[in-house]
């Protein structure tokens, strides 16, 4: 995923109301844009970090900025975070378009957002008239707190168990039914529930994964002009 004009660096002076943040542009303007992330952000949001934004010219938007990525300093190089839970489906989406996802290759069609369960709907559907359907729901995951480490949630998602439940029902009405998380972020080695956050949803994932739901990770490459899928890393149940 490409995006679309080059993004604009500032340092955050504070996040609030879940989706606003107050920002110091370096070019010395002050302005709010949207946080399109309603998590916690842990680690990602503390006033004085590095943010980078994206800008739009459509007079309809009350704010024209939209944060994007996290600069984390520390280690031998910089660390980009990208914190936008709305691109990770586009992410995914052309990862199968050009066969970087093996486990979700060969399938006739590829559609978003269907409606199915109860009054859900799942980010990817998967079609083909020999493999059947693939249900594959996305969560972005940001979070690491130990060296290597990715973890979700940042915070407790109801939604997320019953996204999980819901997967969990198709594979029980005979379909392929796929977790999949994407890491917006390169220092990840492995993945793991973060249990003490949510230990609701960790158990929810175990009794999916019983069930025959996948579950799989992806670690993305993150710069300032793209963010794609990069590598598989290991599940840590």
């Amino acid at each position: 995923m490409n995006f679309p004009s080059p993004l604009i660096r500032g340092r955050l002076i504070k996040r609030y109301k879940r989706f606003l943040a107050d920002v110091a542009l370096d070019t010395g303007d002050t302005i709010t844009a949207t946080c399109p992330n309603t998590g916690s952000m842990k680690g990602l949001c503390d006033p004085g970090v590095a943010v980078w934004l994206s800008e739009t010219g459509s007079a309809a938007r009350k704010y024209r900025h939209t944060w994007e990525l996290t600069e984390l300093e520390g280690g031998k190089k910089l660390t980009l975070v990208g914190i936008n839970t709305g691109h990770p489906n586009k992410i995914v989406s052309e990862a199968i378009g050009s066969s970087r996802i093996p486990e979700l290759t060969g399938y006739a069609t590829l559609k978003r957002e269907v409606k199915y369960g109860q009054s859900s709907r799942i980010d990817i559907l998967l079609d083909d008239p020999k493999k059947g359907l693939a249900y594959v729901e996305i969560k972005n995951t940001h979070l690491l707190r130990t060296p290597g480490l990715a973890e979700f949630p940042d915070s407790v998602t109801e939604r997320g168990v019953k996204h999980l439940e819901e997967l969990a029902n198709m594979v029980q009405a005979g379909h392929r039914a796929v977790m999949l998380y994407v890491i917006q972020r390169e220092d990840a080695k492995s993945w793991a529930p973060a249990a003490d956050i949510d230990p609701k949803y960790a158990a929810a994932l175990i009794r999916a994964l019983t069930r025959g739901v996948e579950a799989y990770a992806y670690r993305c490459s993150v710069t300032t002009g793209a963010i794609r899928l990069e590598k598989p890393v290991p599940i840590q149940n």
